[in-house]
């Protein structure tokens, strides 16, 4: 089975008009295809594939109130299954560490030959953790200034985040990057290969582990929305820059033409493929899917796994928590509902939970460090 990831830097790029497309363009070649709606902010693929509003999905999985074999519901498209989101359930947008954990394995069981995922838009660390189920997810932008930004900064966020999961919690590389996070400039200016060989003069052995890794690393590229073939140039820059800075080589699956029939088609529910299978958009889908189901399936190695490390799951559930809070907060204040000295008692309320939360883990990790050399096993 192939997992392939779809994400995008930022929203409006045409990420989820991709994932269906392509999900159909595959199903359509004779292999079996599950399309996931991850995008748990903001699910609506369903609209794209046509589907009416789902009465099940990953929210009613991820909060127990039903199977994840109910949620796999078919389509009307031969050999393609979809997984829908959730995105009236409240809270989705954020999901908790261990049910992360249980949703990736979960996906990497599914019965498929390519299971597609349609993530969020963003650096959200559950996105980027989802992204890394593969070494060969999709990056999605357009050839605006702001999207080829964003979409470096996606990949940079995502080396990054490699580069944490590779490193165990305490060793020599994992402690050097919690002291290089803390300067900010520092880390802005480092190129990724000159950090490794910084990280490599004091842990050697866990910065061979990050650079085999690497080389496993091969996100793939789809630069769309282009109005021109001028356009297709912006594509050469962001993989000049992530050689450079961040000794990634992305592969260009291709470029995907503007098109108006896109908008007739989905006003229609129907995917553009099948509303229009000789337009423009569509022969562009339809080379990217015989790249994609031409190309070798490739893996990270065997460490590359979702950590099982309490502590560590209690630190990212109340740094995402925090997220979820503030998100909510802007949408608030751009209504009109929160005044800005409401907003200043939330941020205090706000500051003060999270001291807590720390002091919180930071006895947890006492305890646990405790129990270990006393010789009891949790």
């Amino acid at each position: 089975m192939q997992i392939i990831p779809i994400a995008s830097g930022k929203g409006g790029v045409g990420k989820s008009l991709v994932s269906a497309n392509l999900a159909i363009a595959l199903a359509q070649s004779g292999k079996r295809v599950v399309l996931v709606d991850l995008d748990l902010g903001a699910s609506n693929l369903h609209l794209v594939l046509g589907n009416q509003s789902p009465k099940a999905g990953l929210g009613t999985f991820l909060t127990g109130n039903s199977e994840f074999e109910e949620i796999i519901v078919p389509t009307d498209y031969a050999n393609l299954m979809f997984i829908p989101g959730d995105s009236e359930i409240p809270g989705m947008s954020s999901i908790k560490a261990a049910q992360k954990n249980m949703l990736i394995k979960k996906l990497q069981a599914s019965n498929c030959d390519f299971l597609l995922i349609d993530l969020g838009a963003g650096t959200h660390l559950s996105i980027l953790d989802f992204f890394l189920l593969s070494p060969q997810g999709i990056l999605v932008t357009a050839p605006t200034v702001t999207a080829i930004l964003d979409g470096y900064l996606f990949l940079k966020n995502a080396v990054f985040r490699l580069m944490y999961n590779s490193f165990k919690r305490n060793s020599k590389a994992y402690e050097y990057l919690e002291k290089l996070k803390n300067d900010a400039a520092s880390m802005q200016r480092l190129y990724i290969p000159k950090l490794i060989d910084a990280i490599a003069a004091v842990d050697p052995e866990n910065a061979e582990i990050f650079r085999r890794r690497m080389k496993q690393f091969r996100p793939r590229l789809v630069l769309n929305m282009l109005d021109s073939p001028k356009d297709a140039e912006k594509a050469l820059k962001i993989r000049r820059s992530c050689k450079e800075y961040l000794g990634v080589e992305l592969e260009h699956l291709g470029v995907i033409y503007r098109d108006v029939l896109q908008d007739i088609a989905l006003a229609s529910r129907l995917p553009i493929i099948v509303y229009k299978p000789q337009s423009v958009l569509a022969q562009a889908i339809y080379r990217i899917a015989d790249k994609v189901r031409n190309s070798e399936t490739l893996s990270f190695d065997q460490y590359l796994e979702a950590s099982n490390d309490s502590f560590s799951n209690a630190e990212e559930d109340a740094a995402q928590d925090f997220e979820a809070k503030m998100t909510y907060i802007e949408d608030l204040v751009g209504t009109g509902t929160l005044t800005i000295e409401d907003v200043a008692d939330v941020i205090k309320a706000q500051q003060y939970e999270i001291t807590q939360l720390k002091k919180e883990n930071a006895l947890l990790k006492h305890k646990i460090l405790k129990a270990h050399s006393q010789g009891f096993s949790l």
